[in-house]
């Protein structure tokens, strides 16, 4: 005790110093009012060397020569730019301390200090992430999707209720849980339920939490955090988007690495009869340290994916239950045309339907609503074209969009085109094409070939029907999406030829983009009478598209 009294000294001696210095101040320097037009000119003539923008209404002012003032402040952002623009130094109220303001921080000097000494052998004591533990109220049965994935974690829920039962079997369950998939598939909602279902405590904490400026700090966060499961007797600790600590070292950031550290520590460090079970989620597996995935931590990794039509009906359902739906709405087609679509995908997207019907005010959420919502979701909100067109813009994205249909229709048939558009959207598109991809495990080198023609089939028509130099830069995302899937052609997949990457990859980008022109050009009266029946309706739904193509193509090529 008396060791911690004089370890204390300094710390009083510094408020002591700082409350005389404060009332030395006080006395020698009073604020003299001036205003506002005082001020402003003495800014002027270079006389002022610092403004400090209090919350009373006044400016306190800081001259070259040592004197001080107050003014009043206007409270607008064009008089704190016309001081900046004068060299003034502006800055909130708190910069400079007052009598009060330094015996208030020397008090809390005080307390920190003292605390440190009683609780923390370390200089500074973590604040520490948002970590929730109570149990989760959620089970396996409100998992509407991902059944494989549910199946595989049924298992531990044994484990978390009776841990002491494995231990006599000599058997060690995984002590770590990988979660992987896109986002929004549903695996933060897959650790709350298997908490829920054990009935223990969930702690759940996000990878960037561990991620902070000062060394040493994310490694305590991940101690403290294992500390309170194993105090709390086991339970689920929820590591999100582990990504911003887990991925490979590379020796540019000794947080990030000391942080990785000490979890690889305590994964290592806790036995079955603990009962803790660690689950981490991440959208890429493979860009993970080997560490972090090794056996004895994350050795069990589970695949959360895209729910199937089925599972997306499942979805749709249960996020309908508190929505007034009305008898035309209809959840079976709209899981079949939302193919790709996540789980979190679909509940912003009824989400959405009822923002529109509540605004209609009309008591019952319709099948129009949900249509504005599905579009929304997918390009955002349609605007008119307004006004004159001088740049026959209108003219360019019918053609574009054309071609991305046309092409679509003679090398994708199984992926059904069901609108078109050649409205602006609040998203930054001139238009768009949408269709129904089909759900298949895995692509051919064909079909992979048939995607990137159909892509590059935008930039083909303005080149094939407007010339080189009339080609526009609404064709950036179809370009940079070529070349993504030529890329992982040549080098995931070699699906090349020479077997240098760069190479490979230029010669398919090519290929898809010499192919687009050839087959736009061969079916230049399909192209047309697409582009001028789109350049009168503007929207084109699924059907009207394909009587089009019935009468100017009906043959697809599929080659």
């Amino acid at each position: 005790m008396k060791k911690r009294i004089w370890m204390a000294v300094p710390v009083v001696a510094m408020m002591a110093v700082l409350c005389l210095t404060g009332i030395y101040q006080s006395r020698q320097h009073a604020f003299a009012q001036i205003s506002f037009n005082d001020m402003m000119a003495a800014a002027e003539r270079g006389e002022i060397d610092e403004a400090v923008i209090g919350k009373n209404g006044r400016v306190r002012l800081y001259f070259e020569d040592g004197k001080r003032a107050e003014a009043p402040n206007p409270n607008h952002d064009e008089f704190v730019l016309s001081l900046l623009k004068l060299d003034v130094n502006v800055t909130e109220k708190g910069t400079r301390a007052t009598v009060g303001e330094g015996l208030i921080f020397s008090l809390i000097l005080l307390g920190v200090f003292l605390g440190w000494r009683q609780k923390s052998p370390g200089l500074i004591r973590p604040e520490k992430g948002s970590v929730q533990t109570a149990v989760p109220d959620l089970r396996f049965c409100d998992v509407a999707a991902n059944q494989e994935a549910v199946d595989c974690m049924r298992e531990l829920v044994h484990f978390l209720k009776e841990p002491e039962r494995f231990v006599k079997y000599g058997a060690r369950l995984p002590r770590g849980i990988m979660l992987y998939g896109p986002p929004g598939t549903g695996k933060t909602l897959l650790a709350k339920a298997l908490a829920g279902e054990a009935g223990t405590s969930f702690f759940s904490v996000n990878g960037s939490d561990f991620v902070q400026v000062y060394v040493g700090v994310g490694a305590s966060r991940v101690r403290d955090i294992f500390r309170k499961a194993r105090k709390a007797g086991g339970g689920v600790i929820f590591i999100d988007e582990i990504d911003a600590i887990g991925k490979r070292r590379d020796s540019g950031n000794d947080e990030r690495e000391q942080t990785l550290n000490a979890l690889l520590t305590e994964m290592s460090g806790f036995s079955p009869a603990d009962g803790i079970v660690v689950l981490a989620a991440t959208n890429r597996l493979d860009t993970l340290d080997e560490a972090l995935l090794r056996a004895g931590r994350f050795d069990r990794h589970i695949e959360v994916g895209l729910p199937d039509q089925a599972e997306r009906l499942k979805i749709l359902e249960v996020h309908a239950r508190n929505k007034p739906m009305a008898e035309d709405v209809c959840l079976v087609h709209l899981a079949a045309e939302t193919t790709a679509f996540s789980g979190a995908q679909l509940e912003s997207l009824l989400n959405e339907a009822a923002i529109t019907a509540a605004q209609r005010g009309e008591g019952h959420i319709l099948q129009k609503d949900v249509e504005a919502a599905y579009l929304k979701v997918l390009v955002g909100s349609e605007k008119s074209r307004a006004g004159e067109d001088p740049y026959g813009e209108k003219k360019i994205t019918a053609y574009h969009e054309a071609g991305h249909a046309l092409l679509m229709h003679l090398l994708l048939p199984g992926q059904k085109v069901t609108r078109l558009s050649i409205l602006p959207s609040t998203r930054g598109a001139a238009g768009y094409t949408l269709s129904l991809p089909e759900e298949t495990l895995f692509q051919t080198r064909k079909q992979l070939m048939h995607t990137m023609i159909t892509l590059m089939g935008g930039r083909a028509a303005e080149k094939t029907v407007f010339g080189e130099d009339m080609m526009t830069t609404g064709a950036a995302g179809d370009i940079r999406r070529t070349r993504a899937i030529a890329r992982r052609m040549a080098e995931e997949w070699e699906m090349g030829v020479s077997g240098d990457v760069q190479r490979d990859a230029k010669a398919l980008f090519d290929e898809a983009g010499q192919r687009a022109e050839d087959m736009l050009k061969a079916n230049r009266n399909a192209l047309d009478e697409l582009a001028q029946a789109l350049m009168l309706q503007e929207t084109m739904d699924g059907k009207t598209f394909l009587q089009i193509m019935e009468k100017t193509c009906p043959d697809t090529i599929n080659a």
